[in-house]
């Protein structure tokens, strides 16, 4: 059985909210798959990919996104997460009348649904992630000089990149792919 919450289902339970026994069946093996909030580097990827799969679906030419409707959907916060990127291309691909998806368009589609509140922690938490690709990138992965712009130690800086599950070596092959 594979299941998925955006619960927190360890505090549910201590809150009586769920049953103990159905988490342990449930607790095998747990994967943590971040929201896409906390992974904005991931978007113009699923963007590129979703823009093949709408067009191909609807029969039309193969689309590209414009650099500002790319940056937008990158500052979105996607509370419906993957799902709503998703309807968001969909819509766009559809409402399209040129080859290039504009930002207006992108603009129409998100509706500016990004009044949602996040948690206090889970906003903490994408900003520390955002943050330390940054740095990343700006260092081409090199932890050392990342950490030292952090102001950090590096265990402490390799703690940090290992509770958001950052590779530095992806951040050099990065920079090897341009």
């Amino acid at each position: 059985v594979i299941a998925a919450t955006h619960q927190n289902l360890e505090q549910r339970v201590r809150d009586g909210a769920f049953r103990e026994d159905l988490f342990h069946r449930l607790n095998v093996i747990r994967l943590r798959l971040p929201a896409l909030r906390e992974r904005a580097e991931d978007v113009p990827m699923l963007t590129r990919h979703f823009l093949q799969v709408s067009a191909r679906q609807l029969g039309v030419e193969p689309k590209r996104i414009d650099d500002a409707a790319l940056a937008r959907l990158g500052r979105f916060a996607f509370p419906g997460n993957v799902r709503q990127l998703l309807n968001v291309i969909e819509q766009t691909v559809a409402l399209s009348t040129s080859p290039v998806v504009p930002a207006s368009l992108v603009q129409q589609a998100l509706r500016d649904d990004n009044t949602v509140m996040v948690s206090l922690d889970e906003a903490r938490r994408a900003f520390e992630h955002d943050y330390l690709v940054r740095l990343l990138r700006a260092t081409e992965g090199n932890v050392t000089q990342a950490a030292r712009m952090a102001q950090r130690n590096r265990t402490e800086f390799y703690k940090l990149l290992q509770r958001h599950n950052l590779t530095p070596a992806l951040f050099k092959a990065e920079k090897e792919k341009a």
